[in-house]
């Protein structure tokens, strides 16, 4: 009995990685909470040197995201231009950004036609509140994560039944 709960203990959904230098820009009981939320969802944390603010490997599958907990209306550019750099380095990567406010959001919105991004590429993720933004990004890394588990196994089985016709028709 005791090697089985050790072995549920030992069962993760994924790594979490944090950019050093955006968790120093934090509040630490903001950080205490994104400890918090991703142990209850089984995820280690790391803090490590990265360009994007956060990691997630999950499924074999890594997700990148850029967390933009303070909108600086008079300072946007910034958020793109690294947008648009780390699209190119991260084929998975979302930009979460915490609008509280009409005109945070309309800002936003302008900035965005403003600077040219294409639609979707990368995704961004607009939210009311800092916390609910972290829970969506690890919402998205999880999903992103399963999806493509489920792609290999689909992937596995359809070679398991190949194998299993060719062997059966060579035999014939």
């Amino acid at each position: 009995m005791y090697q089985l709960i050790c072995f549920i203990k030992a069962v993760s959904a994924g790594v979490c990685m944090m950019n050093t230098t955006w968790r120093d820009q934090q509040h630490p009981s903001f950080i205490s909470f994104i400890s918090s939320f991703l142990a209850a969802n089984s995820f280690r944390l790391n803090f490590v040197p990265i360009s994007p603010d956060f990691i997630f490997n999950c499924g074999g599958l890594s997700v990148a995201f850029i967390f933009v907990t303070k909108w600086d209306c008079g300072n946007v550019g910034t958020i793109f231009s690294r947008a648009k750099k780390l699209k190119a380095q991260f084929a998975h990567l979302y930009v979460t950004l915490n609008l509280p406010t009409r005109d945070q959001n309309d800002s936003f919105l302008c900035s965005y036609f403003k600077y040219e991004m294409q639609l979707g590429r990368p995704t961004f993720v607009p939210v009311q509140d800092i916390e609910m933004g972290f829970e969506k990004i690890v919402k998205i890394a999880h999903s992103c994560g399963v999806s493509k588990q489920q792609e290999v196994k689909s992937k596995l089985k359809a070679e398991v039944r190949w194998k299993i016709i060719t062997c059966l028709h060579s035999s014939y």
